[in-house]
């Protein structure tokens, strides 16, 4: 079945062409490895089994790193490459992959760049995580007689709408896939109107449950705890356009009732962070800021950390976190990152991408949804109470605690699936 009729390669490689020069222009590539976008590897396969992960950006691909090293553990023969498609996402991979494990930049959908990419790495094993489906990627994976795996897959009322327009495209990509691990029972429904055979999918829960605790540099957290003398502090975590001024508006109510209060604003996008000073500044702030490599003095009201991968050490140094692409329609972010490292945590009404995990978290007593800055506010001002604020931490990490099986449940399929895959 040929999905792509319209498109020849000639002019499926013009487009893809023209989108890179786009994106390079606009900063969302990295100029010394473009080359990855088109299907053209940067480094050499290894030898021995390979099984191929591809996650979208940040999110995804941390969510597997625990996977990963548990896979690696089960066989010394194992390779692991792990694609993704984010400037960020490869700087996080580049930290914090295994050894034997490899990333690449996923090539964009083109036929010719898609095919040059599988004919090097030659994966036994595919595995898709969340929802991210690459139409050419996934019919040339399937033309190869590849296993392919979907896990951790979620699927929201946005995207089910989307893809119900191109239904006959849905089932027909669906169908390909092996195995479905699903988050949900409502992610099970969706893919079922789309096309995915039932009999396919398990509802697992999510790999984020069972994902190792996010690292930190000990040195710098001790120093930084230091420095801060034991000053109130909070966590704007992954704010968005919008919800770092409601941040700052609830910082400015909360400091009337404790003046020494600090905030901790991490935006999700690093490359905001000058339009964010720029706006601290008219607002008359006083704020440090971490790419400066300058500390909270005792005057600072609101630290800039603007940079990428150090979120293990925010949530460390903070009690309270409200965790972002929340109090906008973004559809919030992972809150295992902040239950698993002792934070109380606070969240805007938009949480459909992990709406059953909130759900969780709030039945516990783990979480707290506030709707405007003076409700995040209060919440804030209540959570300084040191025992409020533990007493939430416990609850959060008895959510987490109970998840850490799915990961278990995943290295066994995809060790079984390896298995038959080398099986003459």
């Amino acid at each position: 079945m040929n999905l792509y009729l319209a498109w020849s390669a000639r002019g499926a490689r013009a487009f893809a062409e023209r989108k890179l020069r786009e994106r390079l222009e606009a900063g969302k590539e990295d100029p010394d490895r473009i080359n990855e976008r088109r299907g053209i590897a940067s480094v050499a396969r290894p030898d021995g089994p390979l099984i191929w992960f591809h996650a979208a950006s940040v999110g995804e691909s941390v969510a597997i790193l625990e996977l990963i090293r548990r896979l690696l553990e089960e066989r010394d023969d194992l390779n692991v490459l792990v694609t993704t498609g984010t400037v960020t996402s490869a700087a996080v991979m580049a930290e914090r992959l295994e050894p034997r494990a490899i990333h690449q930049f996923i090539p964009l959908d083109a036929q010719p760049f898609i095919l040059q990419f599988l004919d090097h790495w030659q994966p036994d094993v595919a595995v898709w995580t969340e929802s991210e489906l690459w139409p050419t990627l996934v019919v040339e994976t399937h033309a190869r007689n590849i296993p392919m795996l979907l896990l951790n897959a979620r699927m929201s009322k946005a995207s089910h709408d989307k893809w119900r327009f191109a239904r006959g495209m849905a089932q027909a990509l669906l169908s390909r896939f092996d195995q479905a691990m699903v988050q949900d029972t409502l992610t099970m429904t969706y893919l079922r109107r789309l096309g995915m055979p039932a009999e396919r999918m398990k509802v697992m829960g999510t790999l984020k449950e069972g994902s190792a605790t996010l690292p930190c540099d000990e040195n710098e957290r001790s120093a930084l705890a230091a420095d801060l003398a034991g000053r109130p502090v909070w966590l704007a975590a992954s704010t968005h356009e919008g919800e770092d001024r409601m941040a700052l508006e609830a910082h400015r109510i909360a400091m009337r009732s404790s003046p020494r209060l600090l905030l901790i604003l991490v935006p999700r996008h690093p490359q905001r962070a000058d339009e964010l000073a720029t706006m601290m500044q008219a607002d008359g702030w006083r704020f440090t800021r971490r790419t400066a490599d300058e500390l909270p003095e005792p005057e600072t009201q609101v630290y800039l950390a603007d940079t990428v991968g150090e979120m293990g050490l925010w949530y460390r140094l903070a009690p309270i976190s409200f965790v972002g692409g929340s109090m906008v329609p973004v559809g919030g972010h992972n809150p295992f990152e902040p239950a698993g490292l002792g934070s109380a945590i606070l969240h805007g009404p938009y949480v459909s991408n992990f709406v059953d995990i909130y759900q969780r978290l709030t039945e516990a007593g783990a979480a707290r949804l506030v709707s405007a800055p003076d409700r995040l506010a209060n919440e804030v001002a209540d959570l300084l109470n040191p025992d409020t604020a533990a007493s939430m931490a416990a609850a959060a990490w008895g959510v987490i605690s109970d998840g850490a099986a799915v990961t278990d449940k995943a290295v066994t399929l995809l060790m079984e699936t390896l298995d038959e895959a080398e099986t003459p």
